[in-house]
């Protein structure tokens, strides 16, 4: 096996064959990740690539402008590999960004003027085109500073928590009799906006109309007399709504607490409140889009790295085979951790990732119309504090296409879903998942909708707790929405979670051998399609069914009851099974009216007490006593749920 070694006191010009410098340092470890990877793209080119390869990487802090590009001649072979990986014992920082040296006190009058008395004595001040940083991007989606492994506040009003809309100026939008306004012009109560008129570049984050979409927007003007905001176009896609909140952002007059910053953009300085003195590391600035590009590259492995400080995703996988990310740290980044685009049997395994200004992961792959499986998995990931930019439409885990796993990961406090899944024949299992959906509504914690042809995927052995969406208002478990099909969800354990399952609208679903405690309610069933949501059954349900080739023998085959569904009632929420599951102390059915001709629950275990080994404890492995067995009930395997120990 070549192995080849990478350190901070390297030399490319060096062989790379040495761990350290020799003594008169004639030879000695590369400097640049790029100098390994050439190195073995010559090896090759000579055939001396038979055993596979391990790129050693020493210890030290490796900062990037730019990615590490891997491409198709860069991969290894199915049963050889090319690693890299972190030198045993050593840590590895990976950082796409700039350590902002060269703080003064602020001396600017007419920046002082604009900061609050008691706030200026603290502020201090950086030149960024002094380290070669001149692309700062907006405040949507540019630059973000971190320090100690913290996101630090761009300024903002209120510090924390929202302000209301308190009305809009034109009500032009009705959805269902909730009333709103397309156009971005609403009023305010807080006097406080008045202070933002002299801003360079004001924006405001809030939910504009509905509860689960945010949107960050670029103010327009202020109107202090009228209390009016306008914002400029593009409006938000929903509108917006009286009641709704936001705050607003960017804005160097409310620069008033420990870790906020502001950016001049004209000026290139930086502003900051540091939340205690600067000892052994600076703020970092991001400066890098991406830290790895693998463009189809297959069969390479990244091991035991801390990758960190992107202003989007950390690794971007396009096409290519058997890639594998293991036993990194995947942190502070302004999009996702990890986007793998295509291919197939892509695994990332053993990460802790967390500080993620989007989602987690994002898997796509398969072929949909051949129903063939992408085999990408994530596996024992603990993954947490995700969704800290982009407060919805940002899971944990994206899965989109065909054929994949999510098993055995721990997932926690975040915004908003921890799973959505899009696609079939997704697995889903022993993940432990709890305190998410904390900032919005009408969100699950698992979450797919609106699509008959998304079949086959099972949910499984998940032990779901502790949520119930922002202000208590009810988030769902398992969220079936808008008439999804062919779901089966088995062996679950949901603790405190509100609408623990929820079928809106959907057929052919299976809900069974699941515990529910203190849940309210356990199962949701309504038939939205038979009433306010009948105009999606002619348009996108139908849209989106002819679209796949459901009537193809593979499709035949897998989903037999999708076949004549255009002729056996679409609308209606048909073949459903209910059965086996355990109620506790929870409102066991809220099956809606129009819903009840169809949906008869089978038999399940409803105000009985199943006899838990120790519930206060969240042990909810039943004694062998348990009334559970008599109707068939299968003990879930509850210890194995969650992270597994190396």
């Amino acid at each position: 096996m070549i192995r080849l070694y990478v350190s901070v006191n390297g030399r490319d010009e060096w062989s790379g064959r040495l761990a350290s410098p020799n003594s008169d340092e004639s030879d000695g470890p590369f400097a640049s990740f790029e100098r390994a990877r050439d190195e073995l793209r010559r090896l090759k080119d000579e055939g001396k690539f038979r055993d596979g390869a391990v790129i050693y990487v020493r210890e030290g802090i490796y900062v990037r402008s730019s990615p590490f590009v891997l491409s198709f001649e860069d991969s290894g072979f199915d049963d050889v590999p090319i690693i890299y990986r972190a030198y045993p014992g050593e840590s590895v920082r990976v950082i796409g960004g700039v350590f902002v040296t060269g703080w003064e006190p602020v001396s600017d009058p007419d920046v002082l003027k604009v900061l609050d008395e008691r706030t200026r004595g603290n502020v201090l001040q950086a030149d960024l085109s002094v380290l070669g940083v001149k692309d700062y991007g907006d405040p949507d989606s540019g630059v973000q500073l971190f320090y100690k492994d913290k996101r630090m506040v761009l300024a903002r009003y209120p510090n924390e928590g929202y302000m209301e809309i308190s009305d809009v100026v034109v009500y032009d939008r009705d959805v269902r009799g909730i009333k709103g306004s397309t156009v971005g012009r609403f009023y305010y109560s807080d006097d406080r906006v008045s202070r933002w008129l002299n801003e360079k570049d004001p924006w405001a984050h809030g939910f504009w109309f509905w509860d689960w979409d945010d949107q960050r927007q670029k103010i327009k003007s202020i109107d202090p007399g009228n209390r009016l905001i306008s914002m400029s176009e593009p409006y938000h896609r929903y509108g917006y709504r009286k009641g709704q909140w936001f705050y607003g952002y960017n804005l160097l007059s409310e620069l008033d607490s420990p870790g906020e910053w502001y950016l001049d953009r004209e000026k290139g300085i930086l502003y900051f409140w540091p939340p205690e003195p600067f000892r052994e590391e600076y703020p970092i600035i991001t400066v890098a889009k991406n830290l790895v590009v693998m463009d189809d590259v297959s069969n390479i492995v990244f091991d035991g790295f801390i990758f960190e400080v992107v202003r989007e995703d950390l690794f971007l996988i396009k096409g290519g085979r058997n890639n594998r990310i293991t036993n990194c740290v995947l942190r502070n980044t302004g999009e996702w951790a990890v986007k793998i685009q295509g291919g197939s049997g892509h695994v990332v395994s053993g990460c802790h990732i967390y500080n993620i200004g989007n989602g987690g992961i994002q898997l796509n792959g398969g072929d949909r119309k051949t129903l063939t499986p992408a085999g990408h998995k994530v596996e024992n990931c603990h993954i947490h504090d995700y969704g800290q930019w982009r407060l919805t439409h940002s899971p944990a885990l994206l899965l989109d296409g065909v054929g994949m796993v999510v098993r055995h990961n721990y997932i926690h406090d975040a915004p908003n879903q921890a799973i959505i899944f899009r696609g079939n024949d997704h697995l889903i299992e022993y993940n432990e998942i709890h305190d998410v959906c904390r900032a919005s509504n009408d969100v699950g914690v698992i979450y797919s909708g609106r699509d008959w042809t998304w079949r086959g995927n099972v949910i499984r052995y998940n032990f779901i707790h502790h949520v119930t969406g922002y202000q208590d208002n009810k988030a769902m478990g398992v969220y079936l929405d808008d008439m999804l099909c062919g779901t089966i969800i088995y062996g679950n354990v949901f603790y405190k979670v509100t609408r623990a399952v929820f079928i809106g609208g959907g057929r052919d679903n299976i809900v069974e051998n699941n515990i529910f405690v203190e849940c309210d309610p356990a199962i949701h069933v309504d038939a939205r399609a038979l009433g306010w949501a009948s105009y999606h059954v002619d348009t996108t349900m139908k849209e989106r069914l002819l679209a796949m080739p459901y009537k193809d023998r593979a499709w035949r085959d897998r989903y037999p009851k999708l076949l004549n569904i255009l002729d056996d009632e679409p609308a209606a929420p048909k073949g459903n099974v209910i059965r086996r599951n355990i109620c506790w102390k929870s409102r066991c059915f809220e099956i809606y009216d129009l819903a009840k001709p169809y949906v008869k629950p089978g038999e399940n275990l409803v105000d009985v007490d199943p006899l838990f080994f120790d519930s206060e404890k969240m042990n909810f492995s039943l004694r062998p006593e348990s009334p559970a067995f008599k109707i068939g009930f299968k003990p879930i395997p509850f210890d194995k749920i969650g992270l597994v120990k190396d």
